[in-house]
């Protein structure tokens, strides 16, 4: 009488190969599959760790990168980078754009899932604020300012930062009443850093 084994495993016997009782187990039961997995009951994501998730700046940066756009960071955030011991609501940055493209800096905004706020204003994942200026007054030309300024790596970034001194002279052109507060703070900033170098 014969046996519930396949004919290839009879086969293999008859020829002298050997059979793992195993592999016997899984071709007698015609139902089930073989796993593929050394140990079906692992598994493989335990071995990796999390990627790190990218910041919305970083990503953005990449982003304005990839369309050629070059943007200085600025504001209190440059002043912030460079040792400012003060806080910001917002990211403050300079795109090299004429005004009336504000439109293509929204896009990009939009597809990395940014909410907008304003023509000049958008809010990643409701709490990393971002405005857009396409001038800054007091200050030189964009080509200019951009040439000069200090390339620091913020969020694995490279970028433009406008320098401490920069950021004061701007502040102090425009005037407002939140600019002239933080007057003396970047002195004395600038200051303290000069007195270092």
């Amino acid at each position: 009488m014969r046996t519930g084994k396949s004919k290839l495993v009879r086969d293999a016997k008859k020829s002298g190969a050997r059979v793992s009782k195993d592999s016997e187990r899984a071709r007698a039961k015609p139902g089930r599959k073989a796993s593929l997995r050394t140990d079906p009951r692992s598994h493989t994501r335990r071995a990796l760790g999390d990627a790190p998730e990218i910041s919305p700046i970083a990503r953005l940066a990449e982003a304005l990168r990839a369309e050629e756009t070059r943007f200085i960071v600025v504001g209190m955030t440059a002043a912030l980078l460079q040792g400012a011991p003060a806080t910001t609501l917002d990211i403050d940055l300079w795109i090299d754009l004429p005004p009336r493209q504000y439109i293509r800096i929204l896009n990009i905004c939009r597809k990395l899932g940014a909410e907008m706020v304003a023509n000049t204003v958008v809010v990643f994942g409701g709490a990393v604020t971002v405005n857009f200026l396409y001038r800054l007054d007091g200050l030189e030309s964009f080509d200019d300012e951009y040439s000069r300024a200090t390339k620091m790596r913020w969020h694995g970034q490279e970028m433009a930062v406008l320098p401490l001194e920069k950021v004061y002279q701007s502040k102090k052109f425009v005037g407002r009443p939140k600019d002239l507060a933080v007057l003396p703070l970047l002195e004395r900033t600038i200051a303290l850093r000069r007195k270092v170098k």
